[in-house]
């Protein structure tokens, strides 16, 4: 079977409106043409108010719209959504509630991150996260196992072009949806966006993201409501910090049959032997997108 036939969404490597040819000359004065990825500017409006213009690659538009303002607590869970409306020709997405917002406040407090193409998030990011309390979920090692190895051997923008982050929204050992972005964040946001329209539940998914496991991923991905987030890479001080604080299940660093837990180590279910594991060929390991 297909691995991509696994999932609900894949990454979209046949859009050709995702990448494009270049033609360039190789370390030894040869022509070579390459995919590079595509960026385009997204402009989104919460109902008449414009509230940012995000940098991404232009697939998925309104979940990453939807998903964006989910993050920054623009969109609250008493917020009804009538319509969401795209306009290719003038790059911009207008999400519409059934009660008019305004955040006029919270758009003068700006903080810059330090995370890719959006890379700008609003400096009460930490406001309601004194609240969340995630499940206590188990997670079993074989899922990170098979869910590693399946992520590795999809084929992706990734491995075709390079210069890209991907995050997978998983259920055990199964993954779901798996979006990509120039920025991790966007790419969050997007399953994000996916998640609330579809009306996904939250407490038995595991997020796996190609990017650093920074302070604001783990803000997103609690404030989302998922128990569990995994990654190739590595981690931050801060971002372990809060893991812990609000019960974060935070594995970094899965590389093989390796990985290390720095938050809900007593919720890991060690089911098999990692010398059990299945190995990636060298064809399809790729290096961690977050450095």
């Amino acid at each position: 079977m297909d691995i991509t036939e696994e999932y609900l969404i894949a990454p979209g490597v046949s859009d050709p409106r995702l990448t494009r040819a270049v033609t360039g000359v190789d370390q030894n004065g040869d022509t070579s043409e390459i995919a590079v990825v595509e960026e385009r500017p997204l402009t989104i409006f919460l109902n008449s108010q414009e509230i940012v213009t995000a940098m991404t690659i232009g697939d998925y538009p309104e979940y990453l719209a939807l998903g964006f303002l989910r993050n920054q607590r623009m969109l609250r869970d008493e917020d009804e959504v009538t319509r969401v409306d795209y306009d290719e020709d003038l790059e911009t997405v207008v999400v519409r509630t059934a009660v008019e917002t305004s955040h006029e406040e919270k758009l003068k407090k700006k903080t810059r991150t330090s995370g890719c193409a959006v890379g700008t998030v609003f400096g009460d990011m930490m406001e309601g996260l004194e609240d969340v309390r995630l499940p206590q979920t188990e997670v079993r090692t074989s899922w990170l196992y098979a869910l590693a190895h399946k992520i590795n051997r999809t084929p992706s923008l990734y491995l075709e072009a390079g210069a890209i982050h991907g995050t997978v929204l998983c259920h055990q050992d199964r993954p779901l949806v798996y979006m990509e972005d120039v920025g991790r964040h966007n790419a969050v946001d997007k399953i994000a966006g996916w998640m609330l329209s579809e009306k996904a539940e939250a407490e038995d998914k595991i997020l796996y993201t190609t990017g650093r496991l920074t302070s604001e991923m783990v803000i997103k991905t609690a404030m989302m409501g998922i128990p569990v987030l995994a990654s190739r890479s590595g981690f931050t001080a801060w971002g372990v910090e809060i893991a812990r604080e609000v019960g974060l299940t935070l594995i970094g660093r899965m590389r093989g049959q390796r990985f290390i837990c720095l938050s809900g180590e007593e919720r890991l279910v060690r089911d098999m032997d990692p010398k059990d594991a299945p190995v990636e060929e060298k064809k399809h390991r790729r290096k961690s997108a977050g450095s």
